[in-house]
């Protein structure tokens, strides 16, 4: 769905986003269809997408919820550290959270994130729940993208 909205993002010249790929090193392949079968990381990816958005740099990561809590262990540290110097080098960071079982979608800003990752760092819950969520940043479809996050984007920046 991501995919598909930065598909047509990108045909609108709205924004310019790309897949960032996860490093892997093959073991083993299969010899008659020369595909992987065996393979592993080579080292820790950082987000999921980076791009630009109108002039602005974004970097942001997807993930997926089939509760109302989400654990934070979902969340890597290098993850966290990436996003807060991607802030700290005046671009924007966020998480698109899809919770499948309710089919809706959030859009996590990284100073929500941050509370939630201090909070949990400090010997609080190792998740956050749907309920603490600002309803204000739950995602509309429509205008031919699956997840429309620029409204989002936009209001994350006017709070800045």
């Amino acid at each position: 769905m991501v995919n598909y909205t930065n598909e047509k993002y990108r045909d609108r010249g709205l924004a310019l986003i790309q897949k960032v790929p996860t490093p892997i090193t093959p073991v083993r392949f299969d010899k008659n269809s020369r595909h992987i079968t065996l393979a592993y990381f080579e080292k820790k990816s950082t987000v999921d997408y980076i791009g630009a958005v109108q002039g602005i740099p974004v970097c942001f990561d997807a993930k997926e919820c089939h509760t109302d809590t989400f654990p934070m262990q979902n969340i890597h540290r290098h993850q966290v550290e990436f996003m807060e110097g991607y802030e700290k080098q005046k671009g924007v960071s966020f998480l698109l959270i899809y919770f499948s079982h309710r089919q809706e979608c959030y859009y996590l800003r990284f100073a929500e994130l941050k509370k939630y990752w201090d909070r949990m760092e400090a010997g609080g819950p190792k998740h956050f729940k749907y309920e603490e969520l600002d309803r204000e940043f739950f995602l509309p479809t429509g205008n031919g993208a699956t997840i429309h996050y620029l409204t989002a984007l936009q209001k994350d920046l006017e709070k800045r």
